[in-house]
Order: C-alpha cells, then sequence, then structure tokens
C-alpha cells in the first residue's frame, strides 16, 4: 500500500510538472511585464511631475523679469546705461541680464539655460529687452526630482547634446540617446537603464530624462519569479501529500484535474473539471473550474479591450485623413478617447474657455488629465472622467493624447499656410495673388454679363522718407493704417489689396470710371485726415497718390493695371496727394 502511494505521488508530481512549468513560463512572463509596465509609468508620471516644476520655475523668472520692465525708473536707469544702479534692479532677480544695441549688456550669462526674453517699451529703450534665465544646472535637477515623486533608484538627469550633463543623485555620466514620448533600454556608461524624456531647449539640444537601473528591474522580477517558484513548489507539495493520504480513491479526480490542466495550458479555456460530493477535491475541481472562467472571462474582456482600441485607433486615423477642421477633430478626440479608456465622460477645454464635451460631466470620482501641448504650443487640456483609470487606461490615453496633439497642430499649419497664400500677414488686406485671380474673375464676369469693373492703384508718397526719418516699425504702422482707411471706405463686394511694397489696390465690381475715382478721392481725403504716431511718440501725417482705370469689352487684366499704372505715374509728377484717372474707357491693347 505505501509503496503504490508513493508511486501515486511521484507519478501525479510528474503529471503536475508540464502544466506547472507552462504556467510558470506564462506568469513569469506576465510579472516581468508588469514589473515593467510599473516602472516605464513611475518614470512617465515622475517626468511629467518634473517638466510642470520647470514650467513653474520658468513662469517664476518671467514673474520677476515683467514688472521690471515696467518700472519707470528702471527704464530711465536703462536709459541713461547706469550700470550700478541697473545691477541694483537686477538683485531682485538674479537670474536676468539686460542686453541692449551697441553690445551693452548687464548681468551675468549662465553657462546653460532655457531663456526668455520680455522687450522693454518706454523712452529711450526701444531696443533694449531682459533676458530671463533658468539654469540648466545639478540644483535645477535636484528640485525638479524634489518635485517629481520620483524615489530610490529612479534618478533625473538633463542631457546636453548627446551627455548626460547633471543627474539628480550625481553618479551616472556618459553618452546617451535618452527617447523622448516613450520609455526604452539603453545604455549609459557601461550600465543598463530605462529611461524617458523630453526636449527642453532646442539648440543646443537639452532635455530632461528620467532614468532607472535595469538591474533593479531585474532584481525586481527575479524577487517575483521566486515567489512564483516558490508557489508552484508549495503546489507540487500539497499535491503529493494529498495523493499520499487519498490513495486509488482520488486516482480518478486527479486525472480528471490534470486532463483539465492540460486543456487549459493548451489554451482551451472552456474546458472545466466534473465536480462530484462535497469532499476537499470537490472543492479544488470547484476552485480550479473559477480560475479557468475568470481567465476565460479576463481572455474575452482582453480582447474586447484590443478590438475597442483598434476601432479608436481606426477611427482617429479616418478622421485625420478626412478633416483639417479644428472642431470637428477635438470632438472626434474627446468621443475616442472616452471610448478607449472606458471613462464615463469627458471633454477638452481650450485656453480660450471653449469647451468640447461627451457623455456624463458629473461622472467621478477619478479624472484623469493630460495637456495636449507641443513645444510651448498648447491646444488645451483632455479631461476624463470616470470611477476608475487604471494603467493600462493611462497610457492609452496618453497616446491618444499624442496623436491628438500632431492632429490639431497640422490642421493649425494648414490654415496658417491657407491664410498666408491669399492674405498679406502685416495689414491684412488681400495680398497679390488673390488680387490678381479676383481681377481676373470680375473681368471673366463682365465679359458674360456685361458692365465694366473699376481698379484704383495707390502709392504711399515720400513712404522711403518715413522709413529713413522714423524706422521700419514706424513704416509697418504707416501701411496698417492706410489699410484701415481702405477697409473703411470701401465696400463690402469690393477687394482691397496691397499690391507690393508701399503700393495697394482697390477693384471695384460693377464700378465706371466716374464712380472708381469718387472712391479713390474719398480714400485720399480719408487717409489725408488721419495721423500715425511713431514709436518715439511722433505724431506723422502721410499721403497718397491714385492711379484709376476702368475696364472696357475685352479687356485683359494687364491692361487694365497697366492703364491704372500710368494714371497712378502721372499722379505723381503732378505733384502727389491726388488723384488722376485715365480717359473713359480704356480701350484694350
Amino acid at each position: 500500500m505505501g509503496s503504490f502511494k508513493l508511486k501515486l505521488v511521484a507519478a501525479l508530481i510528474t503529471l503536475a510538472l508540464l502544466p506547472l512549468a507552462a504556467a510558470y513560463w506564462s506568469f513569469s512572463e506576465i510579472v516581468a511585464r508588469n514589473v515593467t509596465s510599473g516602472v516605464d509609468a513611475r518614470l512617465v508620471a515622475g517626468l511629467r511631475a518634473s517638466l510642470a516644476a520647470y514650467e513653474d520655475e520658468r513662469r517664476a523668472v518671467e514673474a520677476t523679469a515683467e514688472p521690471l520692465a515696467r518700472d519707470r525708473d528702471f527704464q530711465a536707469a536703462l536709459a541713461r546705461r547706469d550700470r550700478p544702479a541697473l545691477v541694483d534692479f537686477l538683485r531682485r532677480g538674479p537670474a536676468l541680464r539686460i542686453e541692449a544695441p551697441g553690445g551693452f549688456r548687464v548681468g551675468r550669462v549662465p553657462p546653460l539655460a532655457a531663456e526668455t526674453t520680455v522687450s522693454l517699451v518706454g523712452p529711450g529703450t526701444r531696443s533694449a529687452t531682459i533676458v530671463a534665465s533658468v539654469p540648466l544646472d545639478p540644483g535645477l535637477v535636484r528640485r525638479l526630482a524634489a518635485r517629481s515623486g520620483l524615489g530610490g533608484p529612479d534618478q533625473l538627469a538633463i542631457v546636453v547634446s548627446g551627455r548626460i550633463g547633471a543627474s539628480s543623485q550625481g553618479d551616472i555620466s556618459g553618452r546617451v540617446v535618452a527617447p523622448e514620448g516613450r520609455v526604452e533600454t539603453l545604455a549609459i556608461g557601461r550600465a543598463g537603464y530605462r529611461a524617458v524624456s523630453t526636449r527642453l531647449v532646442r539648440q543646443p539640444p537639452v532635455s530632461l530624462a528620467a532614468v532607472t537601473p535595469t538591474a533593479t528591474i531585474a532584481e525586481e522580477q527575479r524577487t517575483a519569479r521566486t515567489k512564483l517558484v516558490a508557489g508552484l513548489l508549495a503546489s507540487l507539495l500539497l499535491i503529493g501529500v494529498v495523493a499520499y493520504i487519498a490513495g486509488r480513491s482520488i486516482v480518478g479526480s486527479l486525472g480528471r484535474l490534470a486532463a483539465a490542466a492540460n486543456s487549459i495550458a493548451a489554451g482551451r479555456l472552456h474546458e472545466r473539471v466534473p465536480v462530484r460530493g462535497r469532499d476537499e477535491f470537490a472543492a479544488v475541481g470547484r476552485a480550479f473550474n473559477r480560475m479557468a472562467a475568470q481567465l476565460e472571462e479576463r481572455l474575452a474582456d482582453l480582447e474586447d479591450e484590443r478590438q475597442r482600441l483598434r476601432d479608436a485607433n481606426t477611427r482617429v486615423g479616418d478622421a485625420l485623413a478626412a478633416t483639417l477642421d479644428p472642431d470637428q477633430l477635438r470632438r472626434v478626440i474627446v468621443q475616442n478617447a472616452v471610448e478607449a479608456t472606458g471613462a464615463d465622460g469627458g471633454l477638452l477645454r481650450e485656453r480660450n474657455g471653449s469647451v468640447v464635451s461627451v457623455g456624463d460631466m458629473d461622472a467621478g470620482p477619478r479624472r484623469l488629465e493630460l495637456e495636449l501641448t507641443t513645444g510651448r504650443r498648447s491646444f488645451g487640456t483632455l479631461v476624463l472622467l470616470g470611477s476608475e483609470f487604471d494603467t493600462e487606461a493611462t497610457i492609452t490615453a496618453s497616446s491618444l493624447a499624442g496623436q491628438a496633439v500632431i492632429a490639431l497642430d497640422n490642421a493649425r499649419m494648414h490654415r496658417i499656410v491657407e491664410r498666408q497664400a491669399l492674405v498679406d500677414e502685416l495689414t491684412g488686406l488681400a495680398n497679390r495673388r488673390q488680387g490678381d485671380e479676383a481681377l481676373a474673375a470680375e473681368l471673366a464676369r463682365v465679359g458674360r454679363l456685361g458692365g465694366s469693373v473699376g481698379l484704383i492703384l495707390a502709392d504711399l508718397d515720400d513712404f522711403k522718407a518715413v522709413n529713413d526719418a522714423y524706422g521700419h516699425p514706424t513704416g509697418d504702422a504707416v501701411l496698417r493704417e492706410f489699410a484701415e482707411a481702405l477697409r473703411r471706405t470701401v465696400r463690402e463686394i469690393d477687394v482691397a489689396v496691397r499690391w507690393g511694397g508701399e503700393e495697394f489696390g482697390v477693384i471695384l465690381p460693377g464700378t465706371d470710371a466716374d464712380g472708381a475715382t469718387e472712391v479713390a478721392e474719398r480714400v485720399r481725403a480719408a487717409l489725408a485726415e488721419r495721423s500715425v504716431l511713431s514709436v518715439d511718440g511722433t505724431s506723422i501725417r502721410v499721403t497718397a497718390s491714385f492711379g484709376v482705370a476702368a475696364s472696357a469689352p475685352g479687356m485683359s487684366a494687364d491692361t487694365l493695371i497697366d492703364a491704372a499704372d500710368d494714371a497712378l505715374y502721372r499722379a505723381k509728377r503732378a505733384g502727389k496727394n491726388r488723384v488722376h484717372s485715365e480717359p473713359w474707357p480704356v480701350t484694350p491693347a
């Protein structure tokens, strides 16, 4: 009997080794991934907290510069180039310095710092600036680390041009290529690290990195695997004891249990152990069945989660390919973030206060907030509301936020390019390209329907003298003032154009020569009544000369432009500040 029991124990242990080994391999891989994921999430969170602390430092330095720039005593000392007085002022902010034309500089220049300039406006200080610096030194790294929440083996480091410049614990150095926005394993010196970084300064390239030794991660994984091995050995021992006590009466039950375990190890999670009676083995069978059911449910949940993420990514990709409308993109971003993370509601709040919301805005109690930023530009804050957000949901939300930033920035750049292609940036009027297109369209219309198109060309008188006497900023102000006079005088259907330099044009649909002349005279009078303040406060009055022409049937755009240009030339020669018109109508060339 004893020999049989020993054989039974040996046989059952042998049968259990294969599924337990498979379970050990599977769970050890899961443990390793969970340990690494936890470390990665900790590094990402610490880096974000450090970046927020860095922004606080930068805003604090800027806050000392702005009131100083508005201080009239400071401006007066700067106008006198009173170095001792300026040094005394700069004691309010040790990270400030002054730079002015002629090489005049007061204050310390840090060897490596993130800098922000504050322009000074006031008598005698037109071109001077205050430079606010955040020194990128070991002291900054230690302060950021203290607020990052990182501890133990985790460190923060400043990476300058691919080399560790400073670290929070001061014990790492060497060349490194720190990944931006994602956690990767890399070598620093002779040691391996998990690291993630974000860019602080573009030139020279300076990044803030959160790192932790891979040796620490390996140690945690070994500890977890040791516990797993201990658990598996305990299971083997339990199987042996039960088999020795129960004997042959439980061979059938153990066989069924082993068969079910093998099925589950092979991936057939629908398999269950037949349970008979109320003894301990029946309880083991029921526990085994519950475990298999939970594994099956978890596998189904994971598959649903993967499908949901695939659907969300597909929708995001489709939306990005289908539209560059920022409003539509914001709604797609919030909808997909809510669905992908299982949140009850979400919103995207922009800096101007506008909000796009989806779902239940009173959900809670947990909130997940992600800043949608790229460089120094912010597209607002994505807020997700729900009862719980695990690590996987947080990583998913961060990934979607990264895609959202790229999409919104693309839409912004598209609008800028679209506007630059048709609008003069300085005056806000149509540019020459849009003017040529509008004139060609109007001439084509009158070719079909009849009528005429009036064209006014205007040129500011003695504009070069204004630039020479008062500087180009004042010249720009004169151009904007003339553009405003045009907008206030012409009709909504007329097209005011910056033709080039100080020359402007107005295209007047359905207008003959007399009507165009009247409009030009109103603009001339309106400009003559205006005055422009120079940078130093001097009042300047400017005038303009105008050439007027109107189209005849079959006339080309070039012919009409040449006629108006000839009229403008005659107005200049006749003494400026006047309107000259060509004989009506101008015949086509």
